[in-house]
């Protein structure tokens, strides 16, 4: 899966191939011995001299040269289909430039069938949109958003080849543009949750077919949870970026080394959606390995019982709750009163939101315990905390290319 943020798409369009079939056609009929009314000595010309007549029929479609005489009946045809389609591609490529400097936006849209809508424009929709065109290249796309900046626009226009529609997809005027009965897929990646839910609700109205078609993302863990037993979550598929992402770290990397070590003490530095979600993951998949859990957040308390009030962790193992920040050196001094980080292989995991911090005390806590196994949290791809993960034995992962990797093929 390609990293970087540009994606190269080679299309050729329709137009380009009809155009070198009439050119072949009307060259290969001057070759053949053809020649033309006004033109009686085109027959003898060189090929560039009729490659030049062959091209001239896109502009005055055989006006200026006369009509096809002479020669086998083959070429004369081949001349003839040269003099009827050249005029009748280039008017319909002019009609089309028309009707596009008009309503660009218009053309395309009723134009749509089997495509794709994606609903939001941020990063989350980059990620999909590189995951999407990495298996379906020309899938048609639709990107719509009420706020998007006009660069932001042209980027994901030349970067994925997709058409933009500045709308609010709650607005049935909106919708009905979309051409949503003839779509194969709606991925609602908007920033607002709440309209997310109303305007799935108010497709699934309109176009019942559209029921498991529609992926919608949630970016509220408490939300998304209290909305999960209603109608209209249970006829979408829903989803949490931060759990996506959690889920492919405990599978692809934490399993293993639970597996491998049997490490037995957990230390969660940051217990946000991202943190509360691995630990849910680490209770379903390596409940057997775990004896200590430590959170660790400047919001902990209320952290935990969010979590505890959602009833989404257990109680089969000891688990200790520091307030306070992971930059606070006391924090850590409390850590070392009620837990030995240099016994066995703990895992410590420092899932803030701030990259900075996370890497930053990665190192500081390798160095006091190199027994441990620690993994450091980016948003982007950081090619930095790669490398200088990898210098100092810190597994470093991104929330960017977890989302990328554990995306569902059925979701594309």
């Amino acid at each position: 899966m390609p990293d970087r943020d540009t994606f190269s798409l080679p299309r050729i369009n329709w137009r380009w191939l009809a155009a070198v079939a009439l050119f072949g056609s009307a060259f290969v009929g001057l070759l053949s011995g053809v020649s033309l009314s006004e033109r009686p000595d085109v027959g003898e010309a060189s090929l560039l001299t009729k490659a030049y007549y062959s091209l001239g029929l896109f502009v005055m479609g055989g006006m200026d040269l006369g009509v096809p005489v002479g020669g086998p009946g083959l070429g004369r045809a081949a001349m003839w289909i040269g003099y009827f389609g050249c005029p009748l591609l280039m008017a319909s490529a002019v009609i089309e430039a028309v009707l596009r400097a008009i309503s660009p936006e218009r053309w395309q849209l009723r134009r749509l069938h089997n495509h794709v809508v994606v609903v939001g424009s941020d990063e989350l929709t980059t990620s999909y949109l590189r995951v999407l065109r990495t298996h379906q290249p020309a899938t048609p796309v639709v990107v719509v958003d009420a706020h998007i900046e006009p660069a932001r626009q042209r980027e994901l226009e030349a970067t994925f080849d997709v058409t933009v529609l500045v709308g609010d997809i709650t607005l049935d005027y909106v919708q009905k543009h979309l051409s949503l009965s003839r779509t194969v897929k709606v991925v609602m990646l908007g920033a607002e949750d709440f309209e997310s839910y109303e305007a799935a609700s108010e497709m699934l109205r309109a176009h019942p077919q559209l029921a498991s078609r529609i992926v919608l993302h949630c970016h509220n863990l408490r939300f998304m949870r209290a909305m999960a037993q209603t109608r209209v979550a249970q006829r979408c598929v829903t989803f949490n970026s931060y759990h996506l992402a959690a889920a492919g770290l405990v599978e692809h990397q934490l399993i293993g080394h639970f597996h491998r070590t049997k490490g037995r003490d957990v230390v969660m530095a940051g217990f946000g959606r991202f943190g509360q979600t691995v630990l849910e993951e680490l209770e379903d998949h390596a409940m057997k390995e775990i004896h200590t859990v430590v959170v660790i957040d400047i919001d902990a308390d209320r952290r935990i019982q969010v979590a505890d009030e959602q009833a989404r962790l257990g109680d089969h193992y000891k688990r200790v709750i520091l307030q306070g920040d992971i930059s606070h050196p006391e924090v850590w001094r409390k850590l070392s009163a009620t837990v030995d980080l240099n016994q066995g292989e703990p895992t410590l995991i420092l899932g803030t939101g701030r990259a900075e911090d996370n890497l930053r005390t990665a190192l500081w806590l390798k160095q006091r315990h190199p027994n441990a196994a620690i993994y450091a949290r980016t948003n982007q791809v950081s090619e930095l905390a790669l490398e200088v993960g990898e210098e100092h034995g810190i597994n470093c992962f991104s929330i960017r290319a977890l989302v990328e990797a554990n995306l569902p093929i059925q979701w594309l």
